[in-house]
């Protein structure tokens, strides 16, 4: 049986609810293998981060290279990318690979700190953002890439266009950070838009909402779905995600990519203890 591969290249969340740590547990929640180089190590909880410590450039070579050479890879996610040098890197070992790559462009965490250098931007737009098979920011990482605001339906179009004409080959622009009740992300995919909407869930704990988003279109690319279909899948995932977010710590809690596993699997238990009684 082939099973599906797929590598995280991001920094490590030692609260667990972002980073790689998330994209692990939504690869498992969606049955894909998952694999890991780290970025960089982050000290943070659900209020702030307080240090991050970049991992030498080399290593993150080594790491790539050495499951690629093996194991090898059927998606690749790529989330912080702190340096110019790291990106540099990334891009390097990332341009004969033929697999797709997300590339969410981890700009700022949830708590403010920015986890992509000012001088970096530069970098991510020229070396990275070409090898996107699909790039997935927010709307405040859409204006930085675009340079126009993004406030409505209209503008994420136009930001996505615009970001596309960089070299990505598809585009989400997505709609969590936009009022309404209802959240719209827009993906531009090869000259076509396509409008994925879901009901607003009202909560703090969306900790790792966009890494876990970008890894779910991940591994659904991993299993040879289309880009249409896995953003759309993604997004039913990113809300039972939120919908099952963990009241954890005093600031943002994370989102819950295994919480749709577990009530599944409490409702086996449950036909298994009716099953038992009956007989």
């Amino acid at each position: 049986m082939r099973i599906p591969r797929a590598l995280t290249i991001a920094g490590s969340d030692s609260g667990g609810g972002a980073g790689i740590q998330a994209d692990l547990k939504t690869f498992a929640a969606l049955g894909v293998y998952g694999m890991s180089a780290i970025t960089a190590i982050t000290a943070q909880n659900t209020v702030e981060v307080t240090m991050i410590h970049d991992v030498p450039v080399e290593m993150v070579r080594e790491q790539i290279r050495v499951v690629l050479q093996d194991i090898g890879v059927d998606a690749v996610k790529t989330g912080m990318l702190h340096t110019s040098e790291i990106i540099e890197a990334v891009a390097s070992e990332l341009k004969n690979v033929q697999a797709p790559i997300v590339v969410d462009p981890v700009m700022v965490a949830k708590s403010g700190a920015r986890l992509l250098r000012e001088e970096a931007i530069r970098t991510f737009i020229e070396e990275l953002l070409p090898l996107a098979h699909v790039l997935t920011p927010n709307a405040m990482e859409a204006e930085v890439l675009s340079g126009i605001k993004v406030r409505d339906l209209d503008s994420q179009k136009k930001a996505a266009r615009l970001i596309a004409d960089l070299g990505a080959r598809g585009v989400v622009v997505k709609g969590g950070h936009l009022p309404g009740e209802k959240v719209i992300d827009v993906l531009y995919y090869d000259g076509e838009f396509k409008l994925y909407e879901s009901k607003r869930i009202e909560s703090k704990n969306t900790h790792g909402t966009g890494c876990s988003f970008a890894s779910a279109i991940a591994a659904e690319l991993a299993k040879g779905r289309s880009l249409f279909e896995a953003v759309g899948i993604a997004k039913k995932f990113i809300f039972n995600a939120i919908k099952n977010g963990l009241p954890i710590g005093r600031g943002h809690g994370p989102v819950n990519p295994l919480g749709e596993l577990y009530r599944a699997a409490e409702k086996f238990a449950v036909l298994e203890d009716m099953r038992r009684a009956v007989k």
